[in-house]
């Protein structure tokens, strides 16, 4: 089995230019969201190839950016008081979280 990622340059130019508005007019605070909307982009994106039949079949990523609002919380409190190293460590578990919940179709 191989792993297939099918990201356009003007999917990622889009999805960046949405972000980094809502970082500006959120004065930051959207960057703790950021992490949930982007595993959950690029999961969506990627197929598993079975390299035997050449059979692809599609990932989904079953979480939602505002379903976890108390784990954002606890990453903020944690990212503030670190002076913003702990927001290094939220990404990679936000993956975990994110690569946890998805599926294959």
């Amino acid at each position: 089995m191989n792993i297939k990622a099918n990201l356009s340059i003007l999917d990622i130019i889009g999805h960046l230019l949405i972000w980094v508005v809502l970082t500006i007019i959120t004065f930051g605070i959207a960057l703790f969201f950021f992490p949930y909307s982007f595993s959950r982009f690029v999961i969506n994106r990627t197929s598993v190839v079975d390299i035997t039949t050449g059979a692809e079949r599609k990932m989904v990523c079953d979480i939602n950016i505002f379903s976890n609002i108390g784990h954002i919380i606890l990453w903020m409190i944690i990212s503030i008081l670190t002076f913003g190293l702990g927001y290094i460590f939220y990404f990679y578990r936000v993956w975990n979280y994110a690569l946890n919940n998805s599926r294959i179709q």
